[in-house]
């Protein structure tokens, strides 16, 4: 066999270098598609609207949902002027329905949201969760009937300043998607969808693939978690033994996205709980 030149040696070493580098190279995210999610209540640090419109930055996380507790409404107002002018899309707030909302007068906090959201001029989705006990006592038919009252009226007052309504499922009778799914059936003329929630649906694991295809074509978004049978009911995304079939089933069922990235862990340090959960989505993705 001939020696080999030089040159040809030095272009081998060099394309075997390459290779190397390539498959060690840390595993990236398209995080357009990409969002953060209950990264307010849930902070040890208690940040302030500044400090958190910087934290996402520093993770690279371009969009985010907003969750709130009472003692955050006061400094809403700031949290989405400061996001607009980062370039940090706030693609939904969430709201709570319990007893003492009617289609007739929301409860204080809700009706400050409404303003907030008019007053700022952010256009984006309002997540709806619905108390149990805002059905209590009520037969199946009963609750659907309430319940379309309730959304078709959330959902136009959302339209009036350009937002619209996702259902969140937060357990209970409002919290089944296939509930929602007949909802959203029956209010054709409403812009309405679907986000689904890994962390809320350990009771739905049985029915899940036939959840998946019933919900797909209202399906806005997914929030991701480790996932077992049983619970517990917030694990670090890839610490389960489930979210990564589950994952699969929903992008053979067509789904694209997009993700939530949860920070929901009590006393605990938000951003250490993301960067967590962004490795885990890195790993099994």
């Amino acid at each position: 066999m001939k020696n080999l030149s030089p040159v040809f040696f030095i272009a081998a070493v060099l394309f075997f270098k390459l290779i190397g580098c390539e498959s060690n190279k840390e595993p990236s995210l398209d995080m357009n598609n990409y969002f953060a999610w209950c990264i307010v209540p849930f902070d040890s640090t208690n940040r302030t609207p500044t400090e958190r419109i910087e934290m996402l930055k520093e993770l690279g996380i371009k969009s985010y949902a907003y969750d709130w507790r009472q003692k955050h409404l006061p400094e809403m107002k700031e949290e989405f002027t400061l996001a607009q002018q980062n370039d940090i899309d706030v693609m939904a707030v969430w709201m709570w329905i319990d007893v003492p909302d009617s289609v007739e007068r929301l409860s204080p906090d809700n009706e400050r949201i409404f303003g907030i959201m008019k007053e700022t001029g952010i256009k984006t989705q309002l997540w709806i969760g619905i108390s149990e006990a805002y059905f209590e006592g009520l037969t199946e038919d009963e609750s659907m009937t309430k319940a379309i009252e309730m959304v078709r009226y959330l959902s136009e007052r959302s339209a009036e300043i350009g937002c619209k309504i996702g259902l969140y499922n937060h357990g209970g009778w409002f919290g089944d998607p296939i509930n929602q799914v007949t909802l959203i059936k029956t209010m054709p003329e409403q812009d309405l969808g679907i986000i689904f929630n890994f962390h809320h649906a350990h009771e739905l694991l049985d029915e899940y693939p036939v959840i998946v295809e019933k919900m797909m074509p209202y399906l806005w978004a997914v929030n991701l978690n480790g996932m077992k049978a049983g619970g517990p009911k917030i694990l670090p995304i890839g610490a389960g033994d489930l979210e990564t079939r589950m994952i699969r089933q929903l992008k053979e069922a067509g789904y694209k996205g997009p993700y939530g990235i949860l920070g929901h862990v009590e006393e605990a340090d938000v951003k250490i709980i993301l960067q967590r959960n962004l490795e885990g989505v890195k790993r099994i993705m």
